[in-house]
């Protein structure tokens, strides 16, 4: 019984697509022989020390939720190559563009996941990730899919395990009921404390953001973006 609710568990989270446009050849190849070579092995046994998944060495372990076209990933990685990041990403499409990236600069910082992230973070050891990003999340907008949104208290709670004491969880959003919600969810969970002190520290882009073709567009259209920060009690 505890097995069977630990597998509806851990893919209650995914509810998005898996593949867009047709793959090109050179892509197809990049998913048969670089993503395997990169995709955290579920499978293994679960490492005392999550540093070792890297091949270089790094000092701090970094898990982005969802990196999308992978800009903001590659732009940490670039820019923090002592800190190993994970990065999960269902859409092939997505992981694709990522994976030539990589494979072209030859970033060694990173690891990926192409499934639900649920899986991953129920997989993870205690206490070993130093700060989760979770960007432009999809919002499910309309109301009778809000459970569908990744903040829940069953995720929070994985979030927690996972995050080292005093870790960071980055929320960042253009949607002000799923900011509002993220907000309500982690005072509710009663583990994370909201960082802001002022409207300029959830108004202000974090610290070397890139920005996002998701921030892009919101600009676009009229909508300003939440970069909330939560830190783990």
């Amino acid at each position: 019984m505890m097995e069977q609710e630990r597998r509806t568990r851990s893919t209650e989270a995914f509810f998005g697509r898996r593949k867009g446009k047709p793959l090109r050849e050179q892509q197809v190849e990049r998913m048969e022989t670089v993503l395997p070579e990169l995709k955290v092995d579920l499978a293994s046994a679960v490492p005392a020390d999550l540093k070792s998944l890297f091949t270089v060495s790094v000092d701090k372990i970094r898990l982005e939720i969802g990196f999308g076209g992978g800009e903001h990933l590659v732009h940490r990685a670039r820019t923090n190559p002592t800190t190993g990041f994970i990065g999960v990403e269902p859409f092939v499409n997505s992981m694709a563009k990522l994976l030539a990236v990589v494979e072209a600069e030859g970033l060694k910082n990173i690891r990926v996941y192409d499934d639900d992230a649920t899986q991953l973070l129920d997989w993870l050891p205690e206490g070993q990730i130093d700060q989760i990003d979770l960007l432009y999340a999809d919002p499910w907008p309309k109301k009778k899919h809000w459970k569908r949104r990744f903040v829940s208290q069953v995720n929070l709670q994985r979030f927690h395990k996972v995050l080292k004491p005093e870790g960071i969880f980055c929320f960042a959003s253009d949607i002000d009921t799923y900011v509002n919600w993220t907000l309500q969810h982690c005072r509710d969970h009663g583990g994370f404390e909201w960082r802001a002190r002022n409207a300029s520290d959830w108004l202000t882009p974090y610290d070397g953001w890139p920005g996002t073709r998701y921030e892009a567009k919101a600009r676009r259209e009229g909508r300003s973006s939440a970069y909330l920060t939560f830190l783990k009690r």
